[in-house]
């Protein structure tokens, strides 16, 4: 019972992850042409969803436990770590590309004359996380549907 258990969980972790990926890539095509004024303003929606990254390393943790779970079926196993590892990806980033821009706009409450950059910065993490997370999920809904039990 414990794998079931915890596939249920990496599964819906997985796809709540996928949540806010794939809400920035929605907004993507509306945001990038705004002009700076109203781009800083839309930006303040997102305030309070820091909380959500804590969705990636529990999604990491999830998929690591499933991949050691499932260890002794090849499929399974390492179609696990496939998707923990797109969230080890989403991680590097988040922390190479989307922080930065973060932390240079003071999370988009200051204008740097490079704010436009920075912009694309962003938005193009997100969007390339989207897809990242979409995948992951399509990685952790294929190790649980091909983990069989009673199975070496």
């Amino acid at each position: 019972m414990t794998i079931r258990a915890t596939q249920f969980a990496a599964l819906v972790i997985t796809a709540l992850a996928l949540v806010p990926s794939a809400a920035h890539l929605a907004a993507l095509s509306n945001k990038i042409g705004l002009p700076q004024a109203e781009y800083f303003t839309v930006q303040g929606i997102y305030r309070g969803w820091a909380i959500l990254g804590l969705l990636w390393p529990a999604a990491i943790v999830l998929n690591g436990v499933l991949a050691y779970l499932a260890r002794a079926q090849h499929g399974p196993f390492w179609l696990a770590i496939g998707a923990a590892s797109c969230f080890i990806l989403m991680l590097a980033i988040f922390l190479l590309w989307t922080l930065p821009a973060n932390q240079a706009t003071g999370n988009w409450t200051s204008v740097p004359d490079n704010w436009d950059t920075l912009r694309r910065q962003w938005e193009y993490s997100h969007a390339a996380n989207a897809g990242i997370a979409f995948i992951a999920l399509c990685l952790t809904a294929l190790s649980v549907l091909s983990w069989r039990p009673n199975q070496p």
